[in-house]
């Protein structure tokens, strides 16, 4: 039967040197690929930590590793120098697509005012129906301000 793998080889090869080299001490560390393996597969599902399958090793090893590589940059770096890589042969496509409907607004911004801009918006509307009474204008101010 043939391993299934969530990197590749060749991708492997690139990887393997940019993570940082286990600690001399203690239990003897897990396998490296399996380990990276496992975060890539649990972020590929979108599955919780503890639904990691037990082919990629102890599932609290495996958040432990990707929980030390984030705190210390090891992701960011990962992701500079695979960039850095792939811009120099021309394979890096800045195309980004952002569907609205998914895209939520901050609890704290969603009560403040629109202001959609454009002359259009403003042509659209009669100079008629905008004016209102000076007299409602300063009762509203004096109740606003109690």
């Amino acid at each position: 039967m043939v391993a299934r793998r969530e990197i590749t080889d060749e991708q492997w090869a690139v990887l393997e040197s940019l993570f940082p080299s286990p600690k001399g001490r203690g239990r003897p560390p897990m396998d490296m690929r399996l380990t990276v393996e496992g975060i890539a597969w649990r972020f590929r599902t979108g599955a919780p930590w503890r639904d990691v399958p037990e082919r990629f090793g102890n599932l609290n090893s495996i958040y432990q590793r990707f929980s030390e590589w984030s705190a210390d940059g090891t992701w960011a770096t990962l992701l500079a120098t695979v960039q850095t890589r792939a811009a120099a042969r021309d394979e890096v496509e800045w195309t980004v697509s952002v569907d609205s409907t998914i895209t939520r607004v901050h609890q704290h911004g969603a009560t403040l005012p629109r202001h959609t801009g454009g002359w259009v918006e403003l042509q659209e509307i009669p100079s008629f129906a905008v004016q209102i009474p000076s007299r409602l204008i300063t009762r509203s101010v004096v109740r606003g301000a109690v």
